[in-house]
Parts: structure tokens; C-alpha cells; sequence
């Protein structure tokens, strides 16, 4: 006889269970700190993911054949639910899992799922992005990292920048140009490379705000197999392309392969505007209680838009562009929030002896990286337009143009 599928309710009882018994839990009064430059809140989310595997919780949307337990959405909200008031391994949500595990497992080759999908569930791997370039901008499909054959294998050559934990990641997915004769969207290739490649070395980038999350890589003679290639050689793009639709709906909080807090309502992203109110002394200030009011609003319109674009892709209503709406709003939510919390801390966000308030004076410095992480909002904004709206696309005069004769930081005479 066939075994009877456990509902929603009885997996979301099973979880509560099973957190309170083995997941550390969060103090409301002293919330853990996330530092995403620190190596040890990387170990510690393998560390997390491995309990989590153990405890059959892991990959809750991944097919049961790559280590997950192929369960819908709804099982996912479920225990989010659930885990709101324990530590979780959300940091290896971005890039790992939502990005690039959910690529590999659209693109990639059935030993890539088998092997590196199982692999980060179980909390032995992380992924990285090794997309951006220092002369790219936003310019993905500009890339100029090489990739030649040598000898049976793919040896690549160029730099990447703005990836985000590589120093902590295992492997990465990089987009490398293979063929300078084509336009330069035919001419890529996606591969899969150690980051512990001799041939690969890291930086790490410090911000302004004294975060050194994001590092650059050089890749000097890389050598790899056929077996790293994602996807098809020269199809390179459409790997990219599937990466960026998920990219964007991770940045929107709507992607079923992320576990725990969304990324508005991380503690290194949102704040609680309720205690930052108390602790400005500005409970009785009805412009305040106006703009505090306004900022959590958005951030309850961001939760519930999630869910709709997510369901609306999934039931074919909009295209997997539409994943774009939801990451512009998050810039928009988080703009709102963070210049609600300056306005509300004023001078003290600068100057107070209180590590709370002074915390929203870094935060307001790094304010721009919601709208650039995930492709800029100026790009999803395109995106919207020309591809869920179907407005006329822009003009581009390197359209359909062999890569080599593309004109690139030509000097003004």
C-alpha cells in the first residue's frame, strides 16, 4: 500500500518539535550578530545545514534524488514559520542555494545535481557567483574572461569582482567567453571551478561600511574538465540567463529554495523600528509613529508580493522575468526603511555612545547595495518593461555583432 504524504500541518508540528529540540534558539533581547565577512558565521551555517540534514529539514524544495525531500511551497513557509525564533543557515540562501543550486538544478548535468546539489544540503559545499567583471558594469553579457582549449581541456584567464563570500565558498559559477567570433550573447560558456584551484586567487573588497563580504578573483590558467562546463558550450547565456531569474527572485525574498528569514527581514538587513523608536526616545514624536508606520507597511506588501509573483510565475499568469518585480520592490522597501531609521536616529545615528543607533548610521552608508545586489534597479526596471510588459526593447548598437569587432573602452580622442 502506498504511504499516506504527511500534510502541511503535521510537517509544520514534526519541525516545531524538531527545533526546539535541536536548533539553538534566538535570544529576543540579543540577537545573534551576522557578520557575512566572518569566517566563522560561514562555518557556523555549515555547521547549522549539517544539523538540519540530519534532521531531515534540509532542501525542503530539492527533488528527493539530489538530497532534498521534494516537498512544495507551502511545506517551505511552513517551517520558516516555525524557525522564525531559531538560528538558522540563511547566509548560504545567497548565492548557495537560491542561486546557485537552483541553477544547476534547472541547467546543470545529472552528476552536477547529484553530486554538488547533495553536497551543500549536507553543508560540505558552498557556491558562489563569478559573474561581474571590473570593466562590465552591468553589462553581463560583455564579459571578456576567456576560455580556450587546450590539449582536452577548458583553460580560463580574466577576473571577477563584487562576489559575494567567495573567500568562503567551495565551488563557483563562472560565466567565461569561448568564441570571440560570435555576438557576444552565442559566444559563452557557464563552468563550474574549485575556488581552491591554484590558479585562482581571492581578495577580499572592503566597503565603506568596513564589510569585506565581497571579494575579486584573478583566474591565471585555470584548467578544467568537459565535466565542469554547465549546461552547453556557447550556451553559456541561457545558464546565465536562469541564473539571473533566480537571482532577482531571491533578492525579492520569493524563492522556494531559501530557508529561514527572507532578505528583508534578515537582522543584518532589516531593523526593528519599533525598539529603534524607543531607543531615539521619540515614542511620543506622531511624525515618526507616521514614517515608522509607512516603512512597515512596505515591508508587509514585500511578503505578500513574494508569495504573489512566486505563484504567478509557477501557474504561467507571468513570465520568470516577473521575478524582476519583485526585486525592484525590495530596493524600493529597503530605501524606505533605512532613511526612516536615519530620520528617526538624526545626529546620534553619528555620534551616540549607543551601538544601536550608531548602527543605523553604517547601515545608511551601505544603503545603495539593495539596489545594486541582484542587477541594478535601473535594470529591473528594464527588465519589467521590455520583458513582462513587452515594451519596445532599447537600442543597442552591439547587437548582433561578432564580439571581436565590439568597440571596448575606446579612448576619447
Amino acid at each position: 500500500m502506498e504511504a499516506v504524504a504527511e500534510s502541511v500541518q503535521q510537517f509544520r508540528d514534526r519541525a516545531r518539535s524538531w527545533l526546539a529540540a535541536n536548533m539553538p534558539r534566538l535570544d529576543p533581547n540579543s540577537p545573534t550578530a551576522l557578520e557575512r565577512d566572518g569566517e566563522a558565521s560561514w562555518r557556523r551555517a555549515r555547521e547549522l545545514q549539517r544539523l538540519l540534514y540530519d534532521g531531515g529539514f534540509a532542501g525542503i524544495c530539492f527533488p528527493r534524488e539530489y538530497g532534498g525531500l521534494g516537498l512544495s511551497y507551502e511545506y517551505k513557509k511552513a517551517f520558516d514559520a516555525e524557525a522564525v525564533d531559531y538560528e538558522t543557515p540563511f547566509i548560504l540562501n545567497v548565492p548557495s542555494f537560491a542561486i546557485c543550486c537552483a541553477t544547476i538544478l534547472d541547467m546543470g548535468s545529472e552528476q552536477q545535481k547529484r553530486t554538488h546539489i547533495h553536497a551543500a544540503l549536507r553543508g560540505d559545499e558552498i557556491l558562489v557567483q563569478l559573474l561581474s567583471e571590473p570593466s562590465g558594469g552591468s553589462d553581463l553579457a560583455g564579459v571578456i574572461t576567456r576560455a580556450e582549449r587546450r590539449d582536452g581541456r577548458w583553460i580560463i584567464n580574466g577576473a571577477k569582482t563584487w562576489s559575494s563570500g567567495a573567500f568562503a565558498a567551495d565551488y563557483g559559477l563562472c560565466l567565461a567567453r569561448t568564441d570571440w567570433d560570435a555576438p557576444k550573447h552565442e559566444g559563452l560558456t557557464m563552468f563550474l571551478v574549485p575556488m581552491n584551484h591554484p590558479g585562482i586567487t581571492t581578495n577580499r573588497i572592503r566597503q565603506v561600511t568596513g564589510s569585506a563580504e565581497f571579494c575579486e578573483e584573478f583566474l591565471d590558467d585555470v584548467d578544467v574538465g568537459d565535466d565542469a562546463v554547465v549546461g552547453e558550450p556557447e550556451k553559456g547565456w541561457d545558464v546565465a540567463s536562469r541564473q539571473l531569474y533566480h537571482e532577482r527572485r531571491t533578492m525579492g525574498d520569493g524563492s522556494e529554495y531559501a530557508i529561514g528569514p527572507g532578505i528583508t527581514e534578515s537582522q543584518d538587513v532589516s531593523l526593528d523600528l519599533v525598539a529603534l523608536v524607543r531607543s531615539a526616545r521619540q515614542e511620543g514624536n506622531e511624525r515618526v509613529r507616521e514614517m515608522v508606520g509607512r516603512a512597515l507597511v512596505h515591508r508587509a506588501v514585500q511578503a505578500q508580493l513574494s508569495d504573489h509573483v512566486y505563484r504567478a510565475v509557477v501557474a504561467g499568469s507571468l513570465p520568470p522575468t516577473g521575478g524582476s518585480i519583485i526585486r525592484l520592490h525590495m530596493a524600493e522597501a529597503h530605501n524606505i526603511e533605512t532613511d526612516t531609521a536615519a530620520a528617526v536616529a538624526g545626529p546620534a545615528a553619528v555620534v551616540a555612545d549607543d551601538a544601536a543607533l550608531l548602527d543605523v548610521g553604517t547601515r545608511y552608508i551601505g544603503r545603495q547595495i539593495a539596489n545594486i545586489g541582484g542587477g541594478t534597479t535601473e535594470m529591473a526596471r528594464n527588465v519589467i518593461g521590455e520583458r513582462v510588459l513587452n515594451f519596445p526593447r532599447e537600442y543597442a548598437a552591439d547587437r548582433g555583432v561578432p564580439f571581436n569587432q565590439v568597440r571596448r573602452n575606446a579612448s576619447r580622442s
